[in-house]
């Protein structure tokens, strides 16, 4: 864990962040606390993620997500080399790095 980022502030951020029960929930919350772009960009690093894992390419990935190399870069690092936070929701949602079923 980055000791820069631990502190009692980020503490209480995380402890407000899991009292959010509903997506709902996370939107009044999140659009009060992130701008939209901050918001964007951390689902666009979260598909960037998931698409990692289904073994796409770089420009597959670029292309669908607008994300640039270099995050698409940033985040494979984190994916192989970080605290593996990506791979414990992976595993939480059942998302084993394949293509759901479409239902």
């Amino acid at each position: 864990m980055n000791k820069k980022i631990k502190t009692e502030a980020v503490d209480h951020l995380f402890e407000a962040i899991l009292t959010l029960k509903t997506p709902e929930e996370c939107y009044a919350f999140f659009e009060d606390v992130c701008t939209v772009n901050e918001l964007l960009s951390l689902s666009q690093r979260y598909e960037v993620a998931k698409m990692l894992r289904e073994k796409k390419t770089y420009l597959d990935i670029a292309e669908r997500t607008g994300a640039s190399t270099a995050t698409i870069s940033r985040v494979n690092r984190s994916l192989n080399y970080g605290n593996d936070g990506y791979d414990l929701v992976f595993t939480r949602l059942g998302y084993e790095g394949e293509e759901p079923e479409k239902k």
